[in-house]
């Protein structure tokens, strides 16, 4: 078992072009990319789609990290491949695999390019109330360390020779529980901890709060927010009320 999907929750600081964006913008970005790639089941388009984002996850430095995330969802991805080829052809199963590539990429490309504490911010002056916010911040947050604690336990249980491959489908799941257990105790236990933690500190004793440094939109933003508007109008119109052309309804053939 890989947990190389969670790499994609761990923010990377970098000096990038990407990262300079703020973060309602990539929020935008990651939410209207998944939208296209939901609307649209056409291959041609799908792919177009899923081309688009690597330019951006080469200029963001994130081609590692992203490649980590997809090699963990291998055997999910195979599995949705291999069903859709039986039910539905082998073009309808490539055109949903690359709207799964999509989504991963745009969101991979937000959670690795913000802050959890900039995405707390964005969320509050988006008027999401604080208590969720924080929340949300918090979680993204502890993914990566319960990622490296379920690492941690496996390779423990493992040197005292827990055999995870061994048996069938159903022995294997079986075999997860001494590790999914103390996952869940360890995670209690921090949950408690940063509760006590907050409430010591008088957590939501103030319902208004000021901030250092608050998010400003500035003119690359609008520029891609702008853009991404374009591109979603342009889109939707082109599929429903005009017509695709007949070049973007090629499928493979069989």
């Amino acid at each position: 078992m890989s947990f190389n999907i969670f790499e994609a929750f761990k923010y990377r600081r970098k000096k990038t072009f990407i990262h300079s964006l703020d973060p309602r913008t990539k929020l935008a970005l990651a939410i209207g990319v998944s939208a296209l790639s939901i609307i649209f089941t056409e291959l041609i388009i799908l792919l177009i789609i899923f081309i688009s984002l690597i330019p951006l996850l080469i200029i963001a430095k994130s081609i590692k990290e992203w490649t980590g995330t997809v090699k963990g969802l291998t055997l999910l991805i195979v599995f949705i491949l291999f069903v859709n080829i039986v039910f539905n052809g082998l073009s309808f199963a490539v055109s949903m695999v690359l709207r799964i590539f999509s989504l991963i990429t745009a969101f991979s490309l937000f959670f690795l390019t913000v802050h959890p504490d900039e995405l707390s911010q964005a969320l509050i002056q988006m008027k999401v109330p604080f208590s969720f916010a924080f929340a949300m911040s918090m979680a993204i947050r502890y993914v990566p360390t319960i990622a490296r604690e379920a690492q941690t336990i496996r390779e423990a249980q493992m040197s005292r020779g827990l055999e995870l491959e061994k048996g069938g489908f159903t022995q294997k799941i079986k075999n997860f529980i001494p590790i999914i257990i103390p996952l869940i105790v360890s995670s209690i236990r921090r949950a408690v901890s940063i509760a006590e933690s907050l409430e010591s500190r008088g957590f939501g004793a103030y319902s208004n709060r000021t901030y250092l440094l608050p998010l400003k939109m500035k003119k690359r933003d609008y520029i891609v927010l702008i853009t991404l508007l374009a591109a979603i109008i342009i889109s939707v119109i082109i599929k429903f009320v005009v017509g695709l052309p007949p070049l973007l309804l090629l499928s493979i053939p069989f």
